[in-house]
């Protein structure tokens, strides 16, 4: 943060460096409130309160300590953005002359409790060491496409045993936060060129990372994630005729043409542990048209002094950022897990 404000105009230096200090937190608060929100609700059934260090730039070598401490102590899980783009790989270097993996591994961190969200620009390296201790990844993949973080090796987190759940990341591909519609991207996403089945993801596969990889990723783990007697009932009702008409031959598997066809649209009812909470349409605990209604309100307002400095102030800095990190990393030395396409 330093480095950058240095490298602006001095007009934007103080506006810069009172953005940054908006974001500094106290540790001590955030793990007070953490024990004050597992101690009053993780215990119900539904609820489960988990730990976020949101990723490995924005923690210090305390707050990781901390962190990790306190996921031992209470068995909470937690869920980090890692290596999402080739910037944090770049920056994990230079911070601790090693991987992000390798960095928040010397303080214990990795392990079926940490679920790792994007992983793009994990090493090999990396990605055995996930492996061999077990812990989880959340694949973004809509996401890394509209941010032009890269592609994640999924094909290689299989290959090697690596849990992956699926997640959106808030930036689905159509801004619709159709998870059914993911599977698809998920599916068409690590088709490498070929022709071996067991060198991309099949059906089952993907239907697995969205449902039985996601449960593990959480405290509830092996107790959802499949509809089996005395797990949790989970479960989406899809209108089949919203898949099969006008036409779908006999002879198609049921997971295939739910994988390739079902949208969001086609869902008529959702329970969760045996409760219905979405049924033709309409939200059983949320009145869908008012809160709607109160979002639309909200955000229609006129912006605050505060929201119009923050606009300009974003439109002034961008030209210093890319500036900034134009030679910040060496696109050369990457070394692709794919190979979509060649030059020569």
């Amino acid at each position: 943060d330093e480095d950058f404000v240095a490298s602006l105009p001095a007009e934007l230096q103080g506006p810069m460096k009172r953005w940054f200090e908006r974001f500094q937190l106290s540790l001590e608060d955030n793990l007070d409130l953490f024990r004050t929100l597992h101690g009053s609700h993780n215990a119900k059934r539904r609820v489960r309160v988990q730990l976020a260090p949101a990723n490995l730039h924005w923690c210090s070598d305390k707050a990781l300590a901390a962190l990790a401490e306190l996921s031992r102590s209470h068995d909470a899980p937690m869920h980090m953005h890692l290596v999402e783009t080739a910037y944090q790989k770049e920056y994990a270097k230079r911070r601790g002359g090693g991987t992000a993996v390798d960095y928040i591994d010397r303080f214990g961190m990795l392990g079926p409790n940490m679920t790792l969200g994007h992983g793009v620009w994990l090493n090999e390296k990396d990605i055995d060491r996930l492996a061999e201790t077990g812990t989880c990844i959340c694949h973004n993949c809509s996401s890394n496409f509209r941010l032009r973080s890269g592609v994640a090796a999924l094909n290689r987190f299989e290959a090697k045993g690596i849990n992956t759940a699926i997640g959106l990341d808030e930036a689905g591909i159509n801004d619709d936060r159709d998870m059914l519609q993911e599977l698809r991207l998920v599916l068409r996403a690590h088709r490498v060129p070929g022709m071996g089945d067991d060198e991309v993801p099949g059906m089952g596969q993907v239907l697995r990372m969205a449902t039985v990889g996601g449960a593990r990723t959480t405290s509830w783990r092996e107790s959802l994630g499949t509809l089996e007697v005395g797990k949790g009932a989970d479960l989406s009702l899809i209108d089949w005729d919203s898949l099969a008409y006008p036409y779908l031959d006999e002879l198609t598997p049921t997971l295939d043409a739910v994988v390739q066809r079902a949208k969001a649209s086609a869902v008529r009812a959702v329970m969760c542990d045996g409760e219905v909470i979405y049924q033709e349409g309409r939200f059983t605990r949320v009145d869908r048209d008012s809160a709607l209604k109160a979002l639309h309100d909200d955000l229609s307002r006129a912006l605050a002094d505060d929201e119009v400095e923050r606009r300009k102030l974003s439109k002034a800095l961008l030209p210093h950022a890319k500036r900034f990190y134009a030679e910040y990393i060496d696109p050369s030395r990457h070394e692709p897990f794919y190979r979509p396409s060649s030059r020569v």
